[in-house]
C-alpha cells in the first residue's frame, strides 16, 4: 500500500524547471559555465550537456514516451525513453538514475553508447543545442509515469519503429530520428533486441 501511494504522489510532481542551472559545454564537451534552463533553450540555444535513454524490455522492445502537453518544446511528439539534462555539479551516473526515476518510475542499468552535437528549433518557442550521451539499457520494472512530463507510453518492436518513422516522421522528436538512425546503423551491436533493420527480398 505505500509503494502505491508513493507513486501517486509521484504522478504529478513537478521535476522540470526553468530555473535548474544547466551545463554549458565547448565542441570537446569540456565545461565552460552554466546557465538557466530557460536560457539554454532561447532563441537559437547554447551549447550544453544532455543525455538521451533507449530502455528496453527484455522482449527486446523499446520504450516510447509521448511529451506532455505542457512541454515547450515538441509538446505532444513521440521520443525515446527519456531525455533530460544533468546540473550543475552532477555526473551522468546520477542525473541519468534521477531522471528515470523522475519520469518512469524505475532505476536500471545503462551502458554509454556514444555522443554528439545537435541543434533543432521549434519555431519561434526555442531549440535544443545540445552535447547529447546517449545510453541503452533493459528494464522489466513496472512504468509509473509522471504526467506532468508524459502524456503517454509504450513498447515497440524496433522494426514497428522504424516503419512508423519513415511513414509519419512529423510525429517524432528530432533527436530521437538522428539517434535511432545511428543506433540502427552503426551502433547496432549494442542494443538489446534492436539489430540492424532487415533487408528487403528483390522482386524477382
Amino acid at each position: 500500500m505505500a509503494e502505491r501511494s508513493d507513486h501517486r504522489r509521484e504522478k504529478n510532481r513537478v521535476v522540470s524547471f526553468d530555473s535548474e542551472r544547466l551545463i554549458l559545454v565547448d565542441e570537446a564537451d569540456r565545461e565552460i559555465g552554466h546557465a538557466s534552463k530557460a536560457d539554454a533553450h532561447a532563441g537559437k540555444g547554447i551549447l550544453h550537456r544532455a543525455f538521451s535513454l533507449f530502455v528496453f524490455n527484455p522482449a527486446g522492445e523499446l520504450l516510447l514516451q509521448q511529451r506532455a502537453a505542457s512541454k515547450p518544446l515538441w509538446p505532444g511528439y513521440w521520443a525515446n525513453s527519456c531525455c533530460s539534462h544533468p546540473r550543475g555539479g552532477e555526473d551522468m551516473d546520477t542525473a541519468t538514475q534521477r531522471r528515470l526515476h523522475e519520469e518512469l518510475g524505475f532505476t536500471c542499468p545503462l551502458e554509454f553508447v556514444y555522443k554528439f552535437q545537435y541543434h533543432a528549433e521549434y519555431g519561434k518557442a526555442g531549440s535544443e543545442t545540445e552535447l547529447c550521451w546517449v545510453y541503452a539499457g533493459v528494464s522489466d520494472a513496472p512504468v509509473h509515469v509522471n504526467d506532468t512530463e508524459i502524456a503517454a507510453w509504450r513498447h515497440v518492436q524496433p522494426d514497428v519503429l522504424d516503419r512508423e518513422i519513415a511513414e509519419s516522421p512529423e510525429h517524432f522528436t528530432p533527436w530521437l530520428k538522428m539517434e535511432w538512425q545511428r543506433l540502427r546503423g552503426e551502433f547496432a551491436d549494442r542494443l538489446p533486441g534492436a539489430g540492424p533493420p532487415p533487408r528487403r527480398k528483390r522482386e524477382a
